[in-house]
């Protein structure tokens, strides 16, 4: 059974930083890469990072130089360290596994910041 434990996701003010973690389990096949999107109102969802197996990072451009993502595969977690957050950051961000040609998602937390 796929299993998500997402966490860290609250209200900020602009220019503030949070942090947010995901754990995956259950998985059935390799994981090929793990990372975070979010989907704010009205607005299709959208890539925000994500972590190769072999610890390629890509980012939106619009979170480059502000957020960092990490993974531990032993774990099969990943972190998402964001700074210097905007009101435009505002979303629910989805923890995301590739895995063979499969998406598995989690249920998201929302984030919040205010300005």
């Amino acid at each position: 059974q796929v299993q998500f434990v997402e966490s860290g996701g609250g209200l900020v003010q602009a220019g503030g930083s949070l942090s947010l973690s995901c754990a995956a389990s259950g998985i059935p096949f390799s994981i090929n890469a793990i990372g975070w999107y979010r989907q704010a109102p009205g607005k299709q969802r959208e890539l925000v990072a994500i972590i190769t197996s072999g610890n390629i990072r890509n980012y939106a451009d619009s979170v480059k130089g502000r957020f960092i993502i990490s993974r531990d595969n032993a774990k099969n977690t990943v972190l998402l360290q964001m700074n210097s957050l905007k009101p435009e950051d505002t979303a629910v961000y989805y923890c995301n596994v590739k895995a063979f040609r499969f998406d598995y998602w989690g249920q998201g937390t929302q984030v919040t910041v205010s300005s």
